[in-house]
């Protein structure tokens, strides 16, 4: 049970966030997140008359008919979007081994991506996720809105501190009629991944923000360790002297992180890798850029 005192530590944090959120929303990101996201549909403008080179499809016969000449329907881009960020809050987001955990590192990027979808008009929702969907906020606008979004994943506490990948698309997909942004914020480190991440991109614009944690990639020579699975409580003893069962082991966590990145690939997922140890920002920039190449293309 969270206690009064982390409460209010929580929301320090919450309110430093939110500070410099804002800061680097204001510096650098509401041009290319603007950019970056298309809207959900067309709205029809107004007719004007057609042009070599305009969409054949567009021409509006009975306007045509009435003028004597082709007129087309004009349409503008329907823009406010419904962002939604969905957050795994398992028992593997609370680990971290340098400076921060995965979870403080979701809570900043959803921070950052929140007050970007705010101040571009879009509404923002929150799913949090661990062995079974535990909350969801249906997308709606405004700052006081979002730092609850924010405050919502530092203090979520899954009974059961396992991960479904399945529980948390399968709710994606039922609460959300109309076409989303999602972003999905986790370590992907669960099975299946495939069939519910393939469900969930043929209906919302999906993109996954994988976090890591450099232990996860690759062992340090430190002796004999138990290891201890945060979600299972699975532990074993180790001897990370042992050079094979390093190689061995930094092996089958590239193996994993490519099979993971292949699923993305597959899906048209777009992606973006996030680390513990370092600034989130950087990757955050360059899946936005990447995003915008892809729409001009």
């Amino acid at each position: 049970m969270t206690t009064d005192e982390q409460i209010e530590e929580m929301m320090v944090r919450v309110r430093k966030l939110e500070l410099k959120a804002r800061r680097l929303v204001r510096e650098s990101f509401s041009g290319e997140y603007q950019s970056s996201f298309k809207g959900q549909g067309l709205d029809f403008d107004d007719f004007r008359e057609y042009q070599h080179g305009d969409e054949i499809r567009f021409i509006d016969w009975n306007v045509t008919a009435r003028m004597g000449t082709p007129y087309i329907r004009k349409f503008r881009e329907e823009r406010e979007l419904n962002v939604i960020i969905a957050v795994d809050v398992s028992g593997s987001a609370n680990y971290g081994s340098v400076n921060y955990s995965k979870r403080e590192v979701a809570a900043e990027t959803a921070a950052v991506v929140g007050f970007s979808a705010i101040q571009n008009g879009d509404k923002c929702g929150l799913l949090l996720f661990a062995a079974e969907s535990l909350l969801f906020i249906p997308p709606a606008k405004g700052s006081r809105h979002l730092l609850r979004l924010v405050r919502e994943i530092l203090l979520a506490e899954p009974t059961n501190p396992g991960t479904s990948m399945v529980a948390a698309c399968t709710t994606l997909i039922q609460a959300l009629p109309r076409k989303s942004l999602v972003f999905l914020i986790s370590d992907f480190l669960t099975d299946p991944l495939e069939k519910p991440l393939g469900k969930l991109s043929a209906k919302h614009d999906t993109i996954a923000i994988r976090i890591t944690d450099p232990l996860e990639k690759k062992l340090p020579r430190a002796g004999r360790v138990t290891l201890a699975d945060p979600e299972t409580g699975w532990q074993t003893s180790v001897n990370t002297s042992n050079s094979n069962l390093r190689m061995a082991y930094e092996k089958l966590m590239r193996r994993q992180h490519e099979g993971v990145l292949a699923i993305f690939k597959k899906h048209g997922i777009d992606c973006a890798d996030l680390s513990t140890d370092s600034d989130p920002i950087p990757p955050l920039h360059a899946l936005l850029k990447r995003r915008i190449r892809k729409r001009s293309n």
